[in-house]
């Protein structure tokens, strides 16, 4: 039977990316601090209405994006089938989703629809191409925001974890750097609900899975990244991505935010630092430093990751999932439930799959 504190981190992840993505549906794509400051104070604490003409408009505070109704049909279908189904998956977004865009980015729920969404609406709606023609090379992380709910069911099966959420990145993303990344954030999420820290001991636990085939990472070096000797023979490569540097990221991450000789003061200039666009490369470091800087603390984690503005919400669903695994949902603040639309009702879904972790199914 699984315990009760990874049933708590495995909620804490799922309703801490729900949270993210409430709370930056206001303040998103400000890519002028100045204008996000003038139109919503100096610290953005709460959920917030988006204001007319501009990304959202028409959403009231404490609702979701079309990344959060997404997360919620992938919640769904994991709870309701006891696993990853594949085809029930895409039945939804061909039901419940793909019939309500027209394929024009300011439609949908949410009020917003993305580039790799539209791209596969188009793939299957007006070309009737069938799942698994429909990816396409969006560098973006919105696999990431539905597959995190598979590494959350798969925390402690590393291997299924990394075979569906790839095989789920690839509806829409065919860009084999954008899925090893994709598919490095999930181990990392997976390896946090067990137990684990974000710090720079982890991508070493990330590599002792590499090595014993658990993650389909090519093994390029030898032992702590020494160079090889004369008459070594060539690393192992029997994985399915072309190194294991994605899962290394983490672990330097972490060490730069325990430096102190390193400074990002405040901490919202992360994404300054990192960058602000929606490129995968740019979100995941910034998620990373928040989730390590404040482990213990969702409310620091994903208030930095909101009022850093630029592509704010993927950075806060990515960096709320980290941090709610480390800090359990019993460390996350009863008022961002409580201003959270449908909370219950996300809630409820939340801890389905957190009791469903055990099966081994």
């Amino acid at each position: 039977m699984i315990n009760n504190a990874i049933r708590d981190r495995a909620a804490g992840a799922i309703m801490g990316a729900f949270i993210g993505d409430a709370l930056a549906l206001g303040p998103h794509w400000y890519y002028d601090l100045a204008q996000m400051r003038r139109d919503y104070g100096d610290w953005i604490t709460t959920y917030t209405d988006p204001k007319p003409n501009r990304y959202h408009s028409g959403c009231r505070a404490g609702q979701l994006s079309q990344a959060g109704f997404i997360l919620t049909l992938m919640l769904h279908s994991l709870v309701e089938h006891n696993g990853y189904d594949e085809a029930d998956f895409c039945r939804r977004l061909d039901e419940e989703l793909f019939p309500l865009l027209d394929g024009t980015p300011v439609c949908g729920p949410g009020g917003y629809t993305s580039q790799s969404i539209r791209h596969a609406w188009r793939c299957r709606v007006e070309q009737r191409l069938p799942w698994g023609q429909t990816g396409g090379h969006a560098d973006t992380t919105e696999a990431i925001e539905r597959t995190l709910a598979i590494a959350v069911r798969y925390a402690l099966q590393p291997n299924r974890l990394a075979v569906f959420v790839a095989s789920n990145a690839r509806l829409t993303q065919i860009d084999d750097t954008v899925l090893s990344m994709t598919v490095a954030y999930a181990a990392v999420l997976g390896m946090l609900v067990q137990g684990h820290a974000l710090d720079e001991t982890l991508s070493g636990k990330l590599m002792q899975l590499v090595k014993t085939g658990q993650l389909p990472f090519h093994v390029v070096t030898v032992d702590d990244l020494q160079p090889p000797r004369p008459g070594d023979p060539d690393p192992p490569r029997a994985g399915r991505f072309a190194s294991p540097d994605a899962l290394l990221t983490p672990s330097c991450i972490a060490a730069a935010a325990a430096d102190p000789a390193i400074s990002i003061e405040p901490a919202w200039k992360v994404s300054v630092v990192y960058g602000m666009p929606c490129a995968i490369y740019h979100q995941l470091p910034a998620a990373y430093y928040l989730a390590s800087r404040f482990r213990s603390d969702f409310e620091s984690a994903v208030l930095h990751a909101v009022n850093g503005g630029g592509q704010n919400l993927a950075r806060a669903i990515l960096t709320g999932a980290l941090v709610g695994a480390q800090a359990g949902l019993s460390g996350i603040p009863q008022r961002f439930l409580d201003g959270l639309e449908n909370a219950p009702v996300l809630l409820a879904l939340a801890n389905d799959l957190a009791g469903q972790i055990d099966t081994g199914r």
